[in-house]
């Protein structure tokens, strides 16, 4: 055997033994929580519940919704505490191929992501659903009686997350552009309409059909995108020819 295919099983052992150290400590964690599945998801479905009527419940349709359900928003919360461990594990596996220069960005950026990601899950959480449910419970009219479905429920939660974590991740795509050279500085604040114009359509597509909840997707992602480019200005050296200087290192490498 080759030198070349004993690095590259080596790599793929290493790799193998990286995901089951993560997929381990995401499995304990949830062995944990699971006892209290119940108040993982009532924990969960409590904004919705503060602004139902007062003797109003969710209702579940399906037969076995009531016990996956629970089970599927245990998994997320477990993912969600273990993630450290995950990231350390993807890090320590792509740490060791990278440069000094390499690791001193990526550690940062991984971290910084990171914590962002759960910033924008707690955002949504804590004032967008409430405010989106309050909108929609003042709306309603006053002859119907609302029961939202959990599974439904949970699949509204789950891209609501998701849209708002990736949209706290803007400044840290903006200051990765600006320092890899692709896009100077200017260049990104030259860009200032068209990220207007594409946060309201991308809030349009991505959120239920209300103004709300597209305004409290549409302003952060448009100021995000502004700390983005105020720190990547205190961080880079404005180069117009960002994005000509990138081409250039990656021909010469």
């Amino acid at each position: 055997m080759s030198a070349v295919q004993e690095t590259f099983i080596s790599h793929l052992v290493e790799l193998r033994d990286r995901l089951l150290r993560a997929m381990l400590a995401v499995l304990v964690v949830f062995l944990c929580l699971m006892p209290w599945a119940g108040d993982v998801y009532d924990l969960l479905a409590l904004p919705m519940m503060q602004t139902l009527p007062e003797g109003t419940h969710m209702i579940a349709t399906g037969v076995i919704t009531p016990f996956f359900v629970p089970v599927k928003v245990t998994m997320m919360a477990a993912f969600v505490i273990a993630l450290p461990v995950v990231l350390y594990q993807a890090w320590a596996f792509v740490a060791p191929g990278l440069y000094a220069h390499e690791r001193r960005l990526g550690l940062p950026l991984v971290l910084g992501s990171t914590i962002l990601f759960v910033l924008g899950m707690a955002f949504c959480y804590f004032f967008v659903f409430g405010t989106v449910f309050k909108f929609i419970a003042e709306f309603a009219p006053k002859s119907i009686t609302p029961a939202p479905d959990i599974e439904q429920y949970l699949s509204f939660v789950m891209t609501m997350f998701i849209a708002f974590g990736l949209t706290f991740e803007v400044p840290v795509a903006v200051i990765l552009l600006a320092k890899t050279g692709v896009v100077s500085v200017a260049k990104l604040a030259a860009a200032r309409p068209y990220v207007i114009v594409g946060a309201f359509v991308v809030a349009a597509v991505i959120t239920p059909p209300d103004v709300v909840s597209q305004l409290l997707l549409a302003i952060p992602m448009c100021l995000l995108y502004e700390v983005g480019v105020i720190i990547a200005r205190i961080l880079v050296k404005d180069r117009p020819d960002g994005g000509e200087e990138a081409l250039e290192r990656i021909e010469s490498n």
